[in-house]
């Protein structure tokens, strides 16, 4: 029967769409990466979907996330991730978590019934805790490295994080999982060098913060905020989804 994936179905087929609709797919970070992600994965007939992210959307997402209207800014971008999953396939199945993940939080989250992770968090802490909760669950998870300041969406690639060099996160997540045991990673990662940020005070949120009313997390507690566009963290988060909807197909579920 003709419905919203029947293109998709053309490249998939019947058992494809169903291995998708049957999946549940945790997305960790709903921003300029992880809100591609989601809308992709939905497109594509995930039938049920884990967002988690504590943040608000604010005016200076608007350049690069997907969910970021003028009429969102202000609300939790998983409830508004949540809507408009709900508009593209009103049978899909979402859960969202206003949560900021680490190691403090991870005890929220039983990995156990995902059947693929999505890390598209920026802190080193959060990423390394959940590919040791990926790991220890046995389900397989992909990982964005460093998008922040960078130019070039054509030079991003798909590979083991051992395999990976020039990306300054990659080099410390290298680092980090051998000292965990952690022996392979699917990773998207760009050998681009990272540019570094014009320091304009005028546009700064530094001095400019303009984050909404009860931002737990504000760009002002980071050591810098990082410049981005609209083409490179969403060529990133399609990436990651193509990749998840072609394992979680070919391997029918769970490996």
């Amino acid at each position: 029967m003709l419905n919203q994936f029947s293109r998709t179905q053309l490249l998939l087929g019947q058992e494809g769409m169903e291995k998708l609709f049957q999946a549940r797919v945790a997305v960790f970070g709903i921003g300029g990466v992880g809100g591609y992600t989601v809308e992709a994965l939905a497109r594509s007939g995930v039938g049920t979907l884990d967002l988690i992210d504590d943040d608000r959307i604010c005016l200076t997402n608007l350049n690069r996330q997907i969910f970021a209207t003028r009429k969102t800014v202000g609300q939790y971008k998983v409830d508004i991730a949540q809507q408009r999953i709900l508009e593209i396939n009103p049978k899909a199945v979402v859960h969202t978590y206003k949560t900021f993940y680490a190691p403090q939080t991870a005890e929220l989250f039983d990995f156990s019934q995902y059947d693929y992770v999505v890390d598209a968090i920026d802190t080193v802490t959060g990423k390394l805790e959940l590919v040791e909760q990926a790991e220890k669950a046995g389900v397989p998870i992909i990982s964005s490295m460093g998008a922040g300041n960078k130019m070039d969406p054509t030079a991003f690639e798909v590979a083991d994080i051992y395999e990976t060099s020039v990306c300054p996160l990659a080099r410390v997540m290298r680092k980090e999982l051998k000292k965990r045991g952690i022996k392979k990673l699917k990773v998207v990662y760009s050998k681009e060098p990272p540019m570094t940020p014009i320091d304009d005070m005028a546009i700064s949120c530094r001095t400019n913060c303009i984050c909404p009313p009860g931002t737990a997390r504000k760009c002002t507690q980071r050591r810098q905020v990082p410049g981005s566009n609209a083409f490179v963290p969403s060529v990133v988060g399609l990436i990651i989804a193509g990749e998840v909807v072609k394992d979680l197909t070919a391997m029918g579920g769970r490996p």
